[in-house]
């Protein structure tokens, strides 16, 4: 009897445990992520924010490589890195994998990617038998691999730890396209590096983009590193083909071009989208019923690809103002598995984005059009930045840090990488603010201003949220 009420009351005291970490946001994608290890001690110590460029440019036959310096305080407090490719017509970017998760964001270009997943089926099937020749077995020799995906301007890509994954410019422009990684994701378990490890090629050395000064960089592959022989048994190749794919005489680069063009089998773009759409669907009754659906359902059918530049798809409009276009864990199921999101916004001319802090997340903004004011306050009421942010280069806001921003001239456009699978903002003023939300007396008392005065900072902006119109200088108030 004595036993059985003590495994009662254990029951009852896990089950209290249970819900307490549920209700402070220890699960996945709530207010605070699961997957992600904190700033190390004095990391996120700023006195000064600075917008960035790329340091360092790695150049290869077909395009360039151009990062950030990893070691700059503000990379090191958000626990991320950041790397922005140019990759030519007819370009290939060479298959390898990261230490960590990582959004990729495409500014310019279409082509085809594909990423290899361990345990998935290769469900892309070619029988053209008249262009291969004749296998030992007497039969049709034939090409298999997983699925393929077109992207375009405006899609991210979501890139698990460890996963294998390739890209080909199939268009006629460069691709150009930004990436951020999460090396502070408890996917790495190495430690706060990004590495990268290629499965071919060879990458050059690096050039400073300040001093115009070479560094040497360690690329070669990772079978670069076996025994040649060892390597020829276990690929069943001649020694003289395991030396070719160590790649230690390859002097392209990680982006290689192919002359002739790349042909693989893939499903048409139209025939893409409606597969998207279906997978889209059963990820969101999944999500109704909260029923995972097995290995191949899960991982090997998730979409890893939405568009956030279509501005049909926006979740906030405002006619004069400007739109806002979230992709989290709610629209896109692989965002909750390596906790990420990603944010389009664009502002009009003079367009203001309404004063707000992250909730849960660092913010990684990258600027992809036009320049803005942006003004960033810690946590001791200081200005750690205040300044004007240009097309390509990127500012860092750590979490809670409150945030302003105004489009100039000719509007600001950026996309935001954030350190969470289902980040969150807070916005100060403005429809659904934190100060519309507080009583007249609350806010009257709190800044010493009169009832008509609480009152005007509470609903000023009317209905307007997120984005606010520029203020007509003819009428001398804001256009709603």
């Amino acid at each position: 009897m004595a036993a059985s009420s003590l495994a009662a009351l254990f029951s009852i005291a896990l089950l209290l445990l249970l819900l307490c970490h549920g209700s402070l946001g220890f699960g996945q994608g709530g207010w605070g992520s699961a997957h992600r290890l904190g700033a190390q001690q004095g990391e996120c110590q700023i006195e000064r924010l600075n917008a960035l460029s790329p340091t360092r440019s790695v150049q290869s036959e077909a395009g360039v490589t151009e990062y950030f310096d990893e070691n700059n305080e503000q990379f090191k407090c958000a626990g991320v890195n950041a790397f922005r490719r140019t990759l030519q017509p007819r370009g290939l970017l060479l298959p390898s994998f990261s230490n960590a998760p990582r959004l990729v964001y495409i500014i310019q270009g279409s082509g085809i990617a594909g990423i290899v997943i361990p345990g998935c089926p290769e469900t892309f099937q070619s029988f053209q038998g008249e262009r291969f020749q004749e296998g030992q077995q007497g039969q049709s020799s034939r090409d298999e691999h997983q699925r393929i995906l077109h992207f375009r301007e405006g899609d991210v890509i979501a890139l698990p730890a460890g996963v294998a994954h390739w890209c080909y410019n199939n268009g006629d422009r460069p691709v150009i396209a930004i990436t951020v990684v999460d090396i502070s994701n408890n996917a790495n378990q190495l430690d706060r590096n990004h590495r990268e490890f290629l499965l071919a090629g060879k990458q050059r050395s690096g050039r400073e983009t300040s001093g115009g000064k070479w560094q040497e960089t360690s690329g070669n592959n990772v079978l670069s590193g076996f025994d040649v022989e060892l390597l020829a048994q276990a690929t069943g190749l001649s020694g003289d083909t395991a030396r070719k794919i160590q790649g230690k005489d390859d002097e392209r680069g990680e982006m290689v071009r192919v002359e002739k063009g790349l042909e693989v089998l893939r499903p048409s773009s139209r025939e893409q989208r409606e597969s998207e759409r279906e997978r889209g669907e059963r990820e969101e009754g999944e999500r109704e019923r909260s029923l995972p659906n097995g290995l191949d359902e899960t991982y090997c059918a998730m979409r890893i690809m939405e568009n956030i530049a279509d501005p049909s798809r926006a979740d906030v409009y405002t006619p004069r103002g400007g739109s806002i276009t979230t992709l989290n864990s709610l629209k896109l199921n692989i965002l909750r598995e390596i906790q990420l999101s990603a944010e389009r916004v664009v502002l009009y001319r003079n367009a203001i984005l309404a004063p707000y802090w992250n909730i849960n997340a660092h913010s990684i903004m990258y600027v992809t059009g036009g320049r803005g004011r942006v003004q960033i306050v810690s946590d001791q009421g200081r200005t750690v930045f205040d300044g004007e942010v240009r097309q390509d280069q990127l500012l860092i806001v750590p979490q809670n840090y409150a945030v302003i921003k105004q489009a100039q001239g000719e509007g600001f456009q950026w996309t935001s990488f954030k350190t969470n699978g289902n980040a969150m903002v807070s916005q100060i003023v403005g429809k659904a603010s934190v100060l519309r939300g507080m009583p007249e007396e609350v806010l009257m008392n709190s800044y010493r201003i009169s009832n008509q005065e609480a009152r005007r900072l509470k609903f000023n902006r009317g209905n307007q949220m997120a984005i606010f119109s520029p203020r007509s200088a003819r009428r001398g108030h804001y256009d709603v």
